[in-house]
């Protein structure tokens, strides 16, 4: 922004030289004012014309007086305080005169003056190198019109749409302190003034908190001004800065600011530093705005698990194929850390594997070439899987930090210690907090209830809540609690949800270490009820309807997933609670020789591996069974034919991908799953298991399988009940 000399402020010296009382004949070649109390105020003035250079500079050279004389008056020797104090009084006053005289005349019709001050706000992109040498002075001058500006804020209006276009999209954030605190404080009275300039303010805001936006600062044509090497912590620090202090003085502010920070969120297939650094503000806003917490955390689940769920390859093909070890290196050094304008490339979406030839390889007659591009594809899938981990990996590695904070938080102060055990209730258990401060309970079991339940085959993101739990044991009864009733007495929701919230029934009980073995026995007495019920209400009626029985297969196999791991927990006698072996053993015989089969219909993989235990423990002979089920498909019913029929259709309206579905299978994300080591429990056989020949293991033993079960959808298969 190279000081530039026209014809408007040479005129505008001329008409105002004898109005304004000026001299410019003071040693040093410096226009001296006289005293401004002293002389009438000019409507018609300018700096130039009052001797101290307009909005775009004028001629250096010039005794009449520029911006550059404004900054060699600050650089005279100080004769005394008085002085110092009296020089900015001078300064202050001439730029509200002419800031003043810019917006008057903009009303009159003539836009000279205020065209220029515009210009001031949005210079043109790739300054020179003389303009980036008068940094200083150019910054000095952009702080002197926020300060003019300031007094004249309430002349705003929606015609001058431009010049507040202009200063609230100007790169703020990379410009020295003092400037940030007067840009923040214009702003605040901005927006107080004129509210329907909140909108417009709260755009620039939310999009300053993506990754790109500090680099766009840097190129905008301003020269970075900062007094320290500028960091993405320092820019967004700034960007939190002003949005504390607007939600200070607008109380309805996050109700209309939420949509702009779902507006700006990166799409999945942008990078993992994209997302890790929107995501990490987001947090960070939430802190100091409890509002938004809820749905801030939600929005941010929603977005993981869409990642979440499309990835459909094994992590151990992955791994196989040796590319694990370059993404671990992705993030060593904190984002936030790095100088703005160093980082190394980042490509602004996650590869999708598309070539630049047009498809005319395709044209090729070259059997090899078909190959080759075969090969080549699948190399690109696998890579973009790898991307796809490794931004989920870091994304949740956030997450818990974040949530891992706020439980410190929460249970490092005063009120939590005064605490009585919480209630159901949950509006109850807000009420019990601070108000400043976020309830990770209510909220994650919002978030699990409206959208990891309902997203069928994610991967990793629902370890958010098995974490948080081992953390909060009131939490922790909340959530069984809440997967229990779905799955079991709540007969409305959709059949896919109760059966999805059995599996996750059945997969927690099973892995998590931090189950005690009361509540085991409790979950499993409560499965233990329903089937009994279930097949009471089967034998007094014949007839049932097909979602019914979905239902019931999944409570069954979550008695036999939860057996398999907690054996040892069920078969214990307890003098208080009755003996649970006793119960179970009832109910689980008359389950697994009931008419519906369930040994037919459930996941082959926990069908024998409960087998096998419960023939090891001497509690159950399942093999007869399985054995019979190998050599008919389909076996009449001695209560009737349309007992058998309808049978049949429940078992082919039972989803077969449902029976592989184990929401908490080993968590092998490298970089989070630190956070999951020593509360998960492994699939460990210290059992000498064996049953038949005719189901000896596969290659790698079924034990080996069953502790890495995977999610994947298996192939559909027909299944008949006998």
């Amino acid at each position: 922004m190279e000081p530039k000399t026209t014809s408007v402020f040479d005129r505008f010296r001329k008409s105002a030289s004898s109005a304004s009382g000026f001299s410019t004949s003071s040693p040093g070649g410096v226009s001296t004012p006289t005293p401004f109390a002293s002389r009438p105020r000019s409507r018609s003035g300018s700096l130039s014309a009052l001797g101290l250079g307009g909005p775009r500079g004028l001629d250096t050279g010039s005794r009449s007086g520029s911006v550059n004389d404004l900054n060699g008056l600050a650089a005279r020797p100080i004769a005394s305080n008085a002085r110092v104090r009296r020089d900015e009084k001078y300064r202050r006053d001439l730029y509200l005169a002419f800031v003043d005289n810019a917006l008057t005349q903009k009303a009159q019709g003539v836009s000279e003056h205020y065209d220029d001050l515009v210009r001031q706000f949005s210079p043109a992109p790739g300054a020179s190198s003389a303009a980036q040498s008068q940094q200083p002075a150019l910054t000095f001058q952009l702080r002197a019109y926020l300060t003019a500006l300031a007094h004249v804020v309430s002349k705003l209006d929606r015609a001058h749409v431009a010049l507040v276009d202009a200063i609230v999209g100007m790169p703020w954030t990379t410009m020295d302190a003092t400037f940030v605190k007067a840009y923040i404080s214009f702003i605040c009275m901005l927006v107080s003034a004129r509210p329907e300039y909140l909108m417009l303010v709260l755009e620039r805001a939310a999009q300053n908190l993506t990754y790109h936006s500090a680099r766009r600062a840097l190129d905008s044509g301003f020269a970075e001004s900062s007094a320290t090497p500028l960091t993405r912590r320092i820019v967004y620090d700034r960007v939190h800065s002003i949005l504390e202090q607007l939600l200070s003085l607008i109380p309805t502010l996050p109700a209309t600011l939420f949509p702009l920070l779902a507006r700006n969120f990166p799409h999945k297939r942008q990078s993992q530093a994209e997302h890790v650094t929107y995501i990490r503000n987001l947090l960070q806003l939430s802190d100091y705005c409890p509002e938004l917490w809820d749905r801030i955390l939600g929005l941010v689940v929603d977005r993981t698990i869409q990642i979440d769920v499309e990835i459909q390859v094994e992590l151990e093909e992955l791994e196989t194929t040796g590319a694990d070890d370059d993404t671990e290196e992705v993030f060593h050094l904190d984002v936030f850390d790095t100088v703005i304008g160093q980082e190394g490339d980042e490509s602004d979406s996650d590869s999708d594997g598309e070539d630049d030839d047009g498809g005319l390889s395709d044209l090729s007659s070259d059997a090899g070439s078909v190959g080759s591009d075969i090969r080549k594809e699948e190399q690109m899938n696998v890579k973009h899987v790898q991307d796809m981990v490794s931004k989920l990996d870091s994304i949740l590695e956030v997450i818990f930090k974040h949530l891992d904070h706020l439980h410190s938080t929460i249970t490092a102060s005063p009120e939590h210690s005064r605490l009585s055990p919480a209630p159901l209730d949950s509006s109850v258990m807000d009420s019990s907090l601070p108000t400043s401060t976020p309830n990770p309970q209510s909220t994650l079991l919002s978030i699990f209830e409206r959208t990891i339940l309902r997203t069928f085959k994610s991967r990793y993101t629902q370890f958010l809540i098995f974490w948080y739990s081992s953390l909060d044991t009131q939490f922790r009864d909340r959530f069984l609690g809440t997967v229990v009733s779905t799955a079991l007495l709540e007969p409305a929701q959709p059949v896919v949800t109760r059966a999805a919230a059995a599996s996750y029934v059945a997969s927690y009980v099973s892995r998590a270490a931090f189950v005690a073995r009361e509540e085991t026995q409790m979950v499993v007495r409560v499965l233990c009820q329903f089937l009994e019920t279930h097949l009471g209400e089967f034998d007094a009626y014949a007839q049932q309807s097909a979602e019914q029985h979905a239902v019931f297969y999944a409570a069954v196999q979550a008695v036999f997933l939860i057996f398999c791991f907690r054996w040892r927990d069920l078969m214990q006698y307890d003098e208080n609670e009755g003996d649970c072996r006793r119960i179970f053993l009832n109910v689980m015989q008359r389950v697994v020789n009931s008419p519906l089969n369930p040994l037919k219909v459930c996941s082959s993989n926990v069908v024998q591996q409960f087998a096998r235990v419960a023939q090891r423990v001497a509690f159950i002979y399942c093999f007869s069974i399985l054995e019979a089920n190998r050599r008919s498909e389909f076996s009449p019913d001695t209560k009737g034919k349309g007992v058998a029929t309808g049978a049949a259709a429940m078992s082919r309206s039972f989803d077969a991908d449902l029976t592989t579905f184990f929401p908490f299978d080993p968590f092998k994300l490298p970089r989070s799953s630190g956070y999951i080591e020593g509360i998960y429990r492994e699939w460990t056989s210290d059992l000498n298991m064996h049953g038949p020949a005719s189901f000896a293991d596969d290659a790698g033993g079924l034990g080996e399988s069953f502790g890495g079960m995977s999610i994947s959808p298996a192939h559909p298969r027909q299944v008949t009940v006998a």
